[in-house]
């Protein structure tokens, strides 16, 4: 068997002393018995105890200065937001962003808010479009006269707005999102806003800082107010009936313009345009050039809701590419002819002052 080597404890440099101190540590060590065990257990426990109860201090006091910053950082922040926006009233994308996330009232109309989002959303797109596209220095004193006049615009059509929607719900009245994009499809096809998806986006964004869906957003609130218009000038519309029910029991389209049209520009020449009409002429509402592609030559339309006449038109004759064409209008009655009187009876109040 090899021999086992044992590591070598150098006994020099001990005392008689030592091994006396040595001889008393090895007397005071406690006895752990079965009878003792619970009692040093706790013994032990009581002096690791120290050394917890300060560290559980410390968690709840970082709780608590979390929430205490956290409760600072809210009030802060609601702070910065009513100042800048009922004291300065900022219409910075940030702000913006803002409102479209938390909905501050700007104005109540009647029994409805109206939100601060909504102003902004107005009023940001026609500043947009005079500074990109007029130029305009809105720091300059004609600038600034003329800012403080869209910002009253703006405030007066978001609270216009208000009072429609309220109209609308009460006469039943709802654009669906279908009206919608067979409006923007109107347009498309008319190259009135670009020729492609990608121009069209341009178009938007360039002159009025508009994504799709905000054009979408304003286009339903346009429909929206002239449907309303439309389905309350009862007389307007009983006017225009009565013309397309003689149209189609045989009357002739040139006396029924003359005796009837609001259109003082053409109703001597019986509803005749008098010029040549392409798909993307200008001078014409984008339903009424629709409705004239679709007809052939001596046919007359149904009622044509533009938005701000009810139409009945007929086409003369084809010219390649262009039509001539004649029509009989019937002037509808403004909005603000129903939203006054309602404004009158349920004040609309503002939240900031924009005179």
């Amino acid at each position: 068997m090899a021999n086992l080597k044992l590591p070598r404890i150098s006994l020099r440099g001990r005392t008689a002393e030592s091994d006396a101190k040595l001889h008393d540590a090895i007397q005071n060590l406690p006895r752990i018995t079965n009878e003792t065990v619970a009692e040093h257990r706790e013994e032990v426990l009581s002096s690791a105890r120290k050394y917890i109860y300060p560290l559980s201090h410390s968690k709840r006091r970082v709780v608590a200065i979390t929430v205490t910053l956290l409760i600072v950082a809210v009030i802060s922040f609601f702070t910065y937001c009513l100042s800048a926006l009922y004291k300065f009233q900022a219409t910075s994308t940030f702000v913006y962003g803002v409102t479209q996330v938390i909905p501050f009232p700007i104005a109540r109309a009647g029994s409805h808010w109206v939100s601060y989002e909504s102003y902004l959303f107005e009023l940001r797109h026609t500043v947009h479009y005079y500074q990109t596209q007029q130029k305009e220095d809105f720091s300059t004193t004609a600038g600034k006269q003329h800012l403080a006049k869209l910002k009253k615009d703006a405030m007066n059509q978001v609270i216009e707005d208000a009072y429609v929607k309220k109209l609308a719900s009460q006469n039943h009245v709802s654009v669906s999102t279908q009206e919608v994009n067979n409006e923007v499809a109107v347009v498309r096809t008319q190259n009135r806003l670009g020729s492609s998806d990608q121009v069209f986006k341009d178009v938007l964004s360039e002159f009025w800082g508009w994504t799709v869906d905000d054009f979408k957003r304003e286009l339903k609130s346009q429909l929206l107010s002239q449907k309303v218009a439309a389905k309350l000038d009862t007389a307007t519309t009983q006017r225009a009936q009565a013309a397309l029910n003689q149209l189609n029991s045989g009357a002739d389209f040139a006396t029924v313009a003359k005796q009837v049209s609001d259109d003082n520009s053409t109703k001597a020449n019986g509803g005749d345009y008098g010029i040549a009409i392409d798909k993307s002429n200008r001078d014409v509402a984008p339903s009424v050039v629709q409705a004239l592609f679709n007809l052939a030559p001596g046919q007359h339309s149904a009622i044509i809701d533009t938005g701000y006449t009810l139409e009945i038109v007929k086409v003369n004759s084809l010219e390649g590419t262009k039509v001539r064409a004649s029509h009989i209008a019937f002037s509808i009655k403004p909005i603000s002819t129903y939203v006054n009187p309602l404004k009158a009876k349920q004040k609309p109040h503002t939240y900031i002052s924009v005179e």
